[in-house]
């Protein structure tokens, strides 16, 4: 078996058979294999893209606040507020904001606010907070209380109390 190895035929032999096969190899094996990664891939760009044609149609508003400049600018309830009702469809009349003064605890600043949102379908509801945390991440939302109007099927008086962390 060594005199195999060290016979130069053996070479001449085995290194044009790996070369002819390597094309085979490619042609039979690796070009389906691409073509399938290929194609999978498209189809998931695809999917992709209408996911996101879907959420930019459903809410647009998201586009809102990613291209919003980021200011360093001091955090303010009444601006944040009207903004956000602005974007839900909420009108200024129904919507009251009482806040706080800024509390020093612990080495922290903060302000605490009670928005109170009158006769409002719950969805709105559920588009303001989430939009007031998404835009501002240092406020959260310490206290929610639902009631519902009675006879009305879905209209609500809401509390939300929040607090904000400078």
């Amino acid at each position: 078996m060594k005199d195999l190895y060290k016979n130069p035929l053996f070479y001449y032999i085995l290194v044009p058979l790996i070369i002819a096969l390597w094309p085979l190899l490619v042609c039979f094996i690796s070009l389906p294999k691409a073509q399938r990664s290929w194609n999978l891939e498209k189809e998931q760009y695809n999917k992709a893209q209408q996911t996101v044609t879907d959420i930019l149609t459903i809410a647009p508003e998201r586009l809102d606040f990613a291209n919003a400049k980021k200011t360093a600018a001091e955090f303010d309830y009444a601006v944040a507020v009207e903004k956000v009702a602005n974007l839900c469809g909420i009108p200024s009349t129904g919507y009251k904001l009482s806040s706080g003064s800024i509390v020093t605890s612990g080495g922290r600043k903060s302000q605490n606010a009670k928005v109170d949102l009158k006769q409002i379908e719950i969805v709105k509801c559920t588009k303001f907070l989430s939009l007031m945390q998404l835009h501002w991440q240092n406020l959260q939302c310490t206290q929610l209380k639902l009631d519902k109007r009675k006879g009305l099927p879905d209209i609500w008086d809401i509390a939300l109390d929040f607090k904000y962390y400078f």
